[in-house]
């Protein structure tokens, strides 16, 4: 496995105030967030691709989630969001990323009165967006988003029902912060050892999505390394906290080696 960072860490900055962030964190392993005023852009990929060969840089992209619901009931709104995507994925493409880390879809109130719409919406949008994804040479793969929110797969049985009815080989971004909110994240690995090819890793107290440094909540970090390299995991272990990463990335080393 390796060790990598999200760049949430420094979302408080401009993308171009940050470069020099991304050089001194302590991996070359980069995950961009294609959000607010990280939003990727020609530009900024080109500069992005200078940094890449100049400190051999590589790169994931998490895509835009802010504002983003690829179940949303209006068709229009639902088109807007898709194409926002796909463009993630395009320039994504050019940075010729290991991983383009996508949410899916969640409820809206009008669920209530159209029972299962919002999940045919999201096998729709994720169908979609996965051949657009394989027309650019991308590597898509869903996450497990948290609770409380509406979210429509968070839990063990939502991805095994979305696999059963889809019959779809795409891979996940296995979450432990996320999973660890339900209690889920040793029977998660197990379950899903074979389509987990990225890991997102925070901590917090197993009530809300903190984003806490490694070692700032109660989620056992000796164990679940141990679990990872027990299911042979062999891709990136991106850190998501807030702050405190590059204490958080010798931590995991440590725990890795």
């Amino acid at each position: 496995m390796k060790i990598a960072a999200s760049t949430l860490f420094c979302m408080n900055k401009p993308l171009e105030e940050a470069y020099q962030d991304l050089l001194t964190i302590g991996t070359k392993n980069v995950e961009l967030t294609d959000e607010g005023v990280h939003s990727l852009s020609l530009p900024r990929v080109e500069r992005l691709l200078e940094l890449k060969s100049s400190y051999d840089l590589q790169y994931s992209v998490h895509a835009p989630f802010s504002d983003i619901n690829i179940a949303a009931f209006d068709n229009s709104i639902r088109e807007a969001l898709l194409r926002r995507i796909e463009n993630s994925i395009r320039l994504s493409s050019s940075l010729e990323v290991n991983a383009f880390v996508l949410h899916p879809g969640a409820n809206t109130v009008l669920e209530y009165f159209n029972p299962g719409e919002s999940w045919k919406r999201n096998i729709e949008s994720l169908k979609r967006l996965s051949m657009y994804s394989e027309e650019y040479g991308v590597p898509m793969m869903i996450e497990n988003v948290p609770e409380p929110h509406p979210f429509l797969m968070k839990s063990i049985g939502d991805f095994e029902r979305f696999f059963e009815e889809t019959q779809f080989e795409t891979k996940i971004v296995f979450d432990v912060a996320h999973a660890n909110l339900r209690g889920e994240v040793k029977d998660f690995l197990e379950c899903f050892k074979d389509r987990i090819r990225h890991i997102h890793v925070s901590d917090n107290h197993g009530k809300f999505d903190e984003h806490l440094e490694i070692g700032g909540g109660n989620i056992n970090w000796s164990e679940v390394m141990r679990l990872i390299k027990l299911v042979g995991f062999k891709g990136w272990v991106v850190i998501e906290s807030f702050k405190g990463v590059e204490k958080s990335i010798r931590l995991l080393e440590n725990l890795a080696s």
